[in-house]
């Protein structure tokens, strides 16, 4: 980035009929079945299901870390192969090395791409005061908040300038308070840098207060259970959430979760 405010180059990515089974020895697992799944360039797309139905496996197979059985995972019209690095992936723990300062751990993701040490922190700097961090560069993570973390854990992948981001329940761990925080603290990131977002979450109303759409799988092995258009005006605050729109659209989401996971406990 030449500024600090520079938009990225956003990506969309479309899997097309993919399918992936786990074996272990004789026993074959099937995770995915069939998922046609697509996020436009630039658009903030969730994904939620039951626990253990295959989302984090749908972000494997995006990032290039699993090979589909079936099917085809491109980004930008460009199949993904393993190996490939196309994509920038936040956890839901920050996995902040405790003994690197926050702009040493902020960079370290463009030092082992092969950037020079000085450029990647000459870069660093120019997001710590967008990022809320502005004068804890050397800080240790030991000394920041649950917020502080995550907003650095969210830094490190932005800075690695890829067209799209996975969010893998990123928010998960944090109180509620902190976790509203981020939520609005990442839409004003997605709105500035205008990254493809792919977010999983549990949580129905965090996944409506942020997406454009969201796709709802069903119990493993996930399919595609509903696509839902998130019709609610943008910029959003946090009082979008008494909307009477946002309601019906967390009744409906809300049922269809309670039916699959009623589906994946019946077959445990």
């Amino acid at each position: 980035m030449e500024a600090a405010t520079t938009r990225a180059v956003s990506a969309g990515v479309e899997l097309h009929g993919v399918s992936k089974t786990f074996r272990d020895g004789r026993r074959a697992v099937q995770v995915l079945k069939d998922i046609q799944f697509t996020a436009e360039p630039g658009e903030f797309v969730s994904v939620i299901g039951p626990s253990g139905c295959g989302k984090s496996t749908l972000f494997k197979l995006v990032a290039g870390l699993e090979r589909a059985d079936t099917g085809t995972t491109e980004i930008a019209g460009k199949a993904v192969e393993p190996g490939d690095h196309p994509v920038a992936y936040m956890p839901q723990k920050d996995l902040l090395l405790p003994w690197r300062s926050v702009i040493r751990n902020v960079t370290m993701p463009l030092e082992i791409g092969g950037l020079g040490k000085s450029e990647a922190i000459e870069r660093a700097r120019k997001l710590f005061p967008i990022f809320g961090l502005e004068g804890f560069e050397d800080a240790y993570p030991f000394t920041l908040s649950g917020g502080m973390r995550q907003r650095a854990a969210l830094m490190r992948t932005v800075i690695q300038e890829r067209p799209l981001m996975l969010l893998d329940e990123p928010f998960g761990a944090l109180d509620s308070l902190t976790r509203t925080e981020m939520q609005e603290f990442l839409l004003d990131v997605w709105d500035r840098f205008g990254h493809t977002i792919v977010f999983i979450t549990h949580d129905i109303r965090e996944a409506i207060y942020l997406s454009d759409t969201i796709y709802v799988m069903t119990a493993r092995p996930a399919r595609v259970r509903m696509k839902i258009s998130v019709d609610l005006p943008r910029p959003r605050n946090i009082d979008v959430i008494t909307a009477p729109r946002f309601t019906e659209l967390e009744a409906e989401l809300l049922h269809a979760l309670r039916e699959e996971n009623r589906q994946q406990e019946a077959t445990i």
